[in-house]
């Protein structure tokens, strides 16, 4: 073995163990989430979790009606479907919530469009009208009550206040948090974190809109028939 040679082997393996000791330090970094490039997307966790929310919702919705279909028949003596519902009001109610649907589609497309003024309105319209939708509802009851009709007089009662009851205050939730994020959008403009609550906000009202038509048609249209 040369000089050369004896000389020329402690350099490369030196050179051979920092390059090891470097391949290494990356593998902890990248192990430990130091690669920025791996980290997940929080809005889009934030949009699965509340499609986790939304089947819950699902879950609890499917559970009323099914009360509301067993319980219909016990009226206790008392007033049955036919004796209480008026097919014009929910009709227009259903009409209005139609309307707010399509109103606040509207409003998402002028997000994609990046017109935060038009958005506002279409948002502003949508809340508009399903404050109308609530208003109807709430003097709904209070006619209901006026005739002895109360939560407490039968089954049938009791099931038909607590799905249509809970359908509202859904709606009423919807409203305060459409409320906030037009603040928000006119504070802040559309940015990643309002467009997904834009989003979100426009897949649950959707959610109500096709929750609404079951209730129109099972209590309802099956009611008065």
């Amino acid at each position: 073995m040369s000089s050369t040679d004896r000389i020329g082997q402690p350099g490369a393996a030196l050179q051979h163990n920092q390059q090891s000791h470097h391949n290494h330090h990356n593998h902890h970094n990248q192990h430990n989430g130091h690669d920025h490039s791996d980290h997940p997307d929080m809005e889009e966790i934030r949009a699965f979790g509340f499609w986790i929310y939304l089947m819950t919702d699902v879950m609890i919705f499917g559970t009323f009606f099914a009360a509301y279909v067993v319980l219909k028949g016990n009226t206790n003596g008392g007033p049955g479907p036919a004796d209480v519902f008026e097919l014009n009001g929910a009709l227009v109610s259903t009409l209005i919530l139609l309307l707010s649907s399509y109103t606040c589609g509207l409003a998402v497309l002028a997000m994609q469009r990046g017109s935060r003024r038009t958005l506002i309105r279409w948002l502003g319209l949508t809340a508009l009208l399903g404050a109308l939708f609530i208003g109807l509802e709430i003097n709904e009851f209070a006619e209901l009550a006026n005739e002895g009709a109360t939560m407490g007089r039968s089954a049938f009662l009791s099931a038909f206040y607590t799905l249509v009851g809970t359908h509202g205050l859904h709606v009423t939730v919807g409203l305060v948090w459409m409320a906030a994020l037009m603040l928000q959008l006119a504070r802040k403009g559309i940015t990643p974190v309002t467009r997904r609550k834009v989003q979100i906000i426009s897949l649950f009202w959707h959610f109500l809109d096709v929750v609404w038509i079951f209730v129109f048609t099972v209590v309802y249209l099956m009611g008065v028939s």
